[in-house]
């Protein structure tokens, strides 16, 4: 048997969704251009991926081919089953590439845990829900026993949720960084989150100014470069100077106790996990030395 032909030429009714386009973030200028050039150069060597007929990969080589007339061809995934299923394909898809930042890996990688976090909710059991009150004229009727099994919802097996580490491994990121991501996409203002994105502040930077108001974030960054990381730096200072004459040692100490909590958990996960994969190890090389006789 043939293996069915997926690939169509000149597709007339790709539906682009505004959505899942900007699901990812575009390129720069620069991108585009380059990827312009290579095209018109080389031709759209890679097929779009089409679910159904909305497009989910290849935006940017979708409007260049319809742009200049240049001929490209779709493939099908069939395997996406919902808008969940398309999401998590875009997140992995693009953590694998090398033209994206860091911030964006952890931004995708923290998403793709939403993700399965929502998926986790949706598959625990639902309570059953009450039985529909009785007719009057049956209210002094006996009823009968229900069913067991009609009551009874079906289980299903819950979906593991990747651990922090988990998530900076697949992002090729540290824990740390992961961390500071996580502060950035929580508590940064736009423009704070625009100068990640453009490279003129660093990721740690970034997490220190996401602690401030939003007032003085935005003035901040009305500054610049220059004045974002003065004022990342101010932040750092205020943190390690000692406490003022006639204040408690102490006081500085309990200020700090719930991050030093969260640091302390962290690192006991950390080292749970490491256990785990040096268990593995363990394992596989007592295979290596004691081979089993087939």
């Amino acid at each position: 048997m043939r293996a069915p032909n997926l690939y169509r030429c000149y597709p007339m009714d790709i539906v682009v969704n505004e959505e899942l386009k900007a699901y990812i973030d575009p390129l720069t200028a620069e991108e585009y251009e380059s990827l312009e050039r290579s095209l018109l150069a080389e031709g759209c060597r890679d097929a779009l991926v089409l679910w159904g007929d909305v497009l989910v990969d290849g935006h940017n080589r979708y409007g260049i081919c319809q742009k200049h007339g240049l001929p490209f061809q779709t493939v099908q995934n069939t395997r996406f089953r919902s808008m969940q299923d398309v999401h998590l394909w875009m997140i992995e898809q693009h953590l694998g590439r090398r033209s994206v930042s860091d911030f964006q890996r952890g931004v995708l990688a923290l998403r793709k845990r939403e993700i399965l976090a929502a998926r986790r909710e949706q598959a625990k059991p639902q309570a059953a829900a009450p039985a529909p009150a009785a007719e009057a004229e049956e209210d002094n009727a006996t009823p009968e026993p229900a069913s067991t099994e009609a009551r009874v919802e079906p289980r299903t097996k819950p979906v593991p949720l990747p651990s922090r580490q988990a998530i900076a491994r697949e992002a090729r990121l540290s824990s740390s960084q992961v961390t500071a991501i996580e502060k950035i996409h929580k508590q940064a203002t736009p423009e704070v989150v625009a100068a990640v994105k453009s490279g003129e502040l660093s990721i740690n930077a970034a997490a220190v100014v996401a602690s401030l108001p939003e007032e003085e974030q935005r003035a901040a960054a009305m500054g610049g470069r220059d004045e974002l990381k003065q004022v990342a730096k101010r932040v750092r200072e205020s943190r390690r100077k000692p406490p003022k004459e006639g204040g408690s040692p102490d006081a500085a100490v309990e200020e700090d106790v719930p991050t030093l909590r969260r640091r302390v958990a962290e690192l006991t996960a950390q080292v749970e996990e490491l256990t785990k994969d040096n268990d593995a190890l363990r394992q596989q090389l007592a295979r290596f030395q004691h081979p089993v006789d087939d």
